[in-house]
């Protein structure tokens, strides 16, 4: 397997790959993912095992029971899986049980690029997720989102004017809105999962100082504790804020606070000692950090609650 990264730089690029006709919007395609699993295998053979990547936005729903592998866990929804790729992330294609139904809707960021989604696209983080976080979907879910897409598909083939980009971008939009929902919904029917999670976070945080690993590789990181519960740091993140309202930042700043309030009181290190000690190479962040969470900076913490 070649180490080299294959670049889709366009809709028209990524049509021209799987040799489907020309699409009709330069900017925007839907692909039936039954047509993929039709090509002839020369065509197969030349992606299987190949990373790629692209400047596209990706949003595939496939048969949950098609094959597809999404780590070790079990799902409640096993219906549809719908997962999300956003522009520049390697993947690597494998081959797999062909799909019984569902699509793969790819866009050129410039679409959205002079309309509201355009400012708001960072802000749905599924985009970043793990493959082993897809989500997974109920009967009613997938029709919903089928819907939506027949609705892009009809645009797509219709005659383009002056309305036609708008139309598709509402219902672009509209499709990630509902996947919004139809994730909130997963992180709460998998709330025994989760609150698994929130308290190996809370054990893995107080072992962190605990074996001081603060002094060599300073204030624990999002990503850090991500990595050891095997979740993107974004859907850790969303899964913690979903839970108890506090992202994983907000968990760690949190933790560091109540650290620092102990040795404020109990010990007669300066502040600017306390600060190394948890981690800061610098005080100032400390102090930033401690005045935007409680109030007042550290020196006015300690005098007022001592006298």
């Amino acid at each position: 397997m070649s180490n080299e990264i294959v670049r889709i730089e366009s809709v028209t690029q990524l049509f021209d790959a799987f040799d489907f006709n020309k699409p009709t919007h330069p900017l925007i395609g839907v692909i039936d993912v039954k047509k993929i699993d039709e090509l002839p295998q020369e065509i197969k053979s030349q992606y299987e095992g190949v990373k790629m990547s692209s400047e596209l936005y990706s949003i595939i729903l496939k048969d949950g029971d098609c094959g597809m592998h999404y780590g070790r866990n079990k799902y409640d929804f096993e219906e549809g899986v719908l997962s999300f790729i956003a522009p520049n992330q390697v993947i690597t294609s494998n081959s797999h049980t062909p799909s019984t139904y569902g699509f793969m809707l790819v866009f050129h960021p410039s679409l959205i690029r002079n309309f509201d989604l355009g400012k708001k696209i960072n802000s749905y983080n599924f985009f970043n997720y793990s493959t082993h976080e897809a989500l997974h979907l109920s009967k009613k879910e997938e029709n919903t989102l089928i819907d939506i897409v027949a609705n892009i598909k009809t645009e797509l083939a219709s005659n383009i004017d002056k309305h036609t980009q708008e139309v598709i971008i509402t219902n672009l939009q509209l499709l990630l809105n509902y996947s919004k929902r139809f994730y909130d919904r997963q992180f709460i029917t998998r709330e025994q999962h989760n609150s698994d999670v929130m308290s190996k976070v809370e054990e893995l945080i107080r072992e962190y100082y605990d074996n001081n690993l603060q002094v060599e590789q300073g204030t624990p990181t999002s990503e850090y504790f991500a990595q050891k519960v095997h979740f993107s740091t974004n859907y850790l993140s969303d899964l913690l804020k979903k839970e108890t309202g506090k992202s994983t930042k907000d968990y760690i700043d949190d933790y560091i606070i109540r650290l620092a309030k102990n040795k404020l009181l109990n010990t007669g290190f300066s502040v600017s000692e306390i600060a190394y000690d948890l981690g800061f190479n610098y005080p100032h962040y400390f102090s930033r950090m401690f005045k935007k969470k409680v109030g007042e900076s550290p020196g006015e913490f300690r005098k007022k609650t001592i006298h």
